[in-house]
This record gives C-alpha cells, sequence and structure tokens, in this order.
C-alpha cells in the first residue's frame, strides 16, 4: 500500500506544477477583489490535478471498489463543471442542476444513497423508502456546497477535506473495510502536496488555489463515502491495489450509525446551514456571499489566517474524534444527534452575535495588552 500512496503523492506533486505554469495561459486564476483579499493571480488548479490523479489511479486498479467506473464517471463530470465554473463562471443554477443531476444517476443506479436516518430521534429506525433520492440530491448538494463555502482563507479547505478523510479512513478500518479504507488514503495522499503548494511552503511564487473543480469532487467524494460507511447496504469490500487481482466482495456488513456521519463534517455542514439560515432570515440569497462565515469571525477577532486555521482544524478535529468515540463506545444514535444540534445551536447563536461577541473581544484583549504595557 506504502508505495501507491507514494505514487499518488508524487503525480500529485508534479502535475500540480506543470498545471501552475498552464493556468495563466488557459485563464484559470482567481484575481484580487473586495472578497478575495490576495496579491496577483493565484492559479486555480488544485482541485484539477487532484480529481485527475485519482481518478488516473482508480482506472489503474479495476474492481477496486463497488460502482468504481460511475465515481470516475462523476468525478470528471464534476472536474468540468468545476473547471467551467472557475474559467466562465457558471449560474448558479447550471452547478445546482448538475450536481443534482449526478446524485439522481448515483441513487437509481447504485446503492450508495441515503435510506435511512437510523434512529437519530430516539423513536425507532428511520427508513426514507421513496424519500431516498430526494434526501440523496439534497444530502449530495449540502456537502458539495458546504465544502465550497469553507474554501475561505488558504489551507482551510483542504485541512478540513484531510481530517474528513482521516476520519472516513479510522472507521472504515474498525470496519474491516480495507478498500474504502485506502481509498480515503488516496485522497489523503493527493492532499498533502496541494496543501504544501497553497500554504506557501515552496514559496509565493508557487501557491495556488483548490478552485470549484476541487470543492466538488472533494464534497463529492466524501458523501460518497458517508453513504458507504453508515447506510445498511454497506458492503464488506477488500482489495489489494494490484491491477491484476483487485476485486470486491459483497457480504453484509454492519453499518456506523448515520448520525456519526454528521460529527465527519461537522465544521462545513454546520458553518454551511447556519450562514444560509441567517441569510433567509435576512431577506437574501442563502446562495449570496458575504464574510460571516466562521473564519470571518475568527479574523475579526484579530487572529491570523494561520491562527485562524489552527483553530478551526482543532474544532474540526474535535468533531470528528467525538463521532468515532461515541461510535466505538456504543452511544446511543439519539444522543449523539441531540448533542450535535445543542453545539449546532450554540454555534447558530454565536453566529447572529458575531458582530458583538468580537467588538467585545476586541475590546478585551486591547484593554489586557494596555494592561500589560502598563505593568511593565
Amino acid at each position: 500500500m506504502a508505495w501507491q500512496m507514494i505514487g499518488i503523492f508524487v503525480s500529485t506533486f508534479f502535475v500540480l506544477i506543470a498545471s501552475h505554469r498552464i493556468a495563466p495561459i488557459v485563464g484559470l486564476v482567481d484575481n484580487p477583489s473586495n472578497r478575495k483579499r490576495h496579491s496577483g493571480q493565484i492559479p486555480l488548479i488544485g482541485g484539477l490535478s487532484i480529481g485527475l490523479v485519482l481518478c488516473l489511479a482508480l482506472l489503474l486498479f479495476p474492481k477496486f471498489i463497488p460502482h468504481q467506473s460511475l465515481l470516475v464517471f462523476t468525478i470528471l463530470v464534476l472536474l468540468v463543471t468545476g473547471v467551467l465554473d472557475d474559467r466562465f463562471d457558471l449560474s448558479c443554477r447550471s452547478r445546482l442542476c448538475i450536481q443534482a443531476g449526478l446524485a439522481v444517476l448515483v441513487g437509481f443506479f447504485t446503492d450508495v444513497k441515503l435510506i435511512t436516518f437510523g434512529d437519530a430521534f430516539g423513536l425507532g429506525v428511520v427508513q426514507l423508502e421513496w424519500l431516498a433520492i430526494p434526501m440523496t440530491m439534497i444530502a449530495v448538494i449540502g456537502a458539495i456546497n458546504a465544502f465550497n463555502m469553507v474554501d475561505g482563507i488558504d489551507g482551510l479547505l483542504g485541512t478540513l477535506a484531510l481530517i474528513t478523510f482521516s476520519g472516513l479512513a479510522v472507521l472504515f478500518y474498525l470496519q474491516g473495510n480495507t478498500a474504502h479504507t485506502l481509498l480515503c488514503f488516496m485522497f489523503i495522499a493527493a492532499l498533502l502536496p496541494y496543501l504544501a503548494f497553497n500554504l506557501g511552503v515552496f514559496g509565493r511564487n508557487y501557491r495556488l488555489f483548490m478552485g470549484d473543480a476541487g470543492s466538488m469532487v472533494i464534497g463529492f467524494a466524501a458523501i460518497w463515502l458517508l453513504f458507504t460507511l453508515t447506510q445498511t447496504s454497506n458492503p464488506l469490500v477488500t482489495s489489494t491495489l494490484s491491477p491484476s487481482n483487485a476485486t470486491y466482495y459483497n457480504e453484509a456488513l454492519a453499518s456506523i450509525s448515520p448520525v456519526t456521519a454528521l460529527w465527519l463534517i461537522a465544521v462545513p455542514l454546520m458553518d454551511m446551514v447556519a450562514i444560509m439560515v441567517r441569510r433567509i432570515r435576512k431577506g437574501q440569497s442563502p446562495m449570496s456571499p458575504d464574510r460571516g462565515h466562521l473564519h470571518h469571525i475568527f479574523q475579526r477577532i484579530g487572529f491570523s489566517s494561520r491562527q485562524t486555521l489552527c483553530l478551526i482544524a482543532l474544532i474540526a478535529t474535535s468533531c470528528v474524534l467525538i463521532g468515532i468515540i461515541g461510535e466505538s463506545a456504543g452511544v446511543a444514535e439519539s444522543v449523539m444527534f441531540y448533542l450535535f444540534l445543542f453545539i449546532f445551536s450554540i454555534y447558530y447563536w454565536m453566529l447572529t452575535k458575531a458582530f458583538r461577541i468580537t467588538a467585545y473581544i476586541r475590546v478585551m484583549r486591547k484593554k489586557n495588552r494596555m494592561l500589560n504595557y502598563t505593568i511593565q
């Protein structure tokens, strides 16, 4: 397994370097604006490079996971959609229609779909039955746009994706699902070189962004894996990552609680839902951009971009650990669900009071600095 992961890491690294030079020629760059406070043109090829390398890796190992061909097809469609959006700024309706179409396609032709909420409400297992396809469509669109909306500061989208795929890998491993564990590691291996470029490890001249292509692929891959992990039709999948004998076997496996999925994408999900509810209450479009996301709040308090990244990563990691520990300890699904709602309620309340809270914290920090200066 190690050699395959190294191969994906190295391949992504060199594809990113090559794409970095091509991006300005074809116009795949992000320009500074009132909402985008960076200097110079930044290539939007991180997601495209990651997606192409992963598709190639999956094509080299046929029958690695169930419905593999359809997964590759959906990733390629999302890559094309994302690139067109980055280049020509597609309408929100066009993007949503494509995302919904892919969700319906996957829901109709595979068992990778949302068919149960489990015992989330403490009233018995909720089976969706004829609502499975509509709810799958909502979940897919929600996951894609949740990861898209958090892509606001350097390293944030990549780090949150890394945390989510790491949590998924742990749960798949505990479940005994080796192939999907390896698939999670494939995403992790492809994300690491992107993060190095995005955070400027190789210098500001080599910085690049994920782009909509990347956020779409990450969101879709995350929800695909969450469905595979948590729904009752989840198969046991074993594989050796060898083209000659890569096979999968369908055998009933105990599913992970659907509620656990919420904890694995807690930060992107809570941020998206809270922001959209706030916009709707203000009479705005839920998709209209603003500077009210969690990373904006931390920056208004006075934290730097790197400090903000570390704080949000800590919060996301804590949520993933809560989900994994709760699942491993056998905590009731309803307890985990209502705990999630409680934390979300606190987050939403803080978001609605964000300007007051940040102003108060800034004043207190200023007073503290003045007091320290006086003492010295």
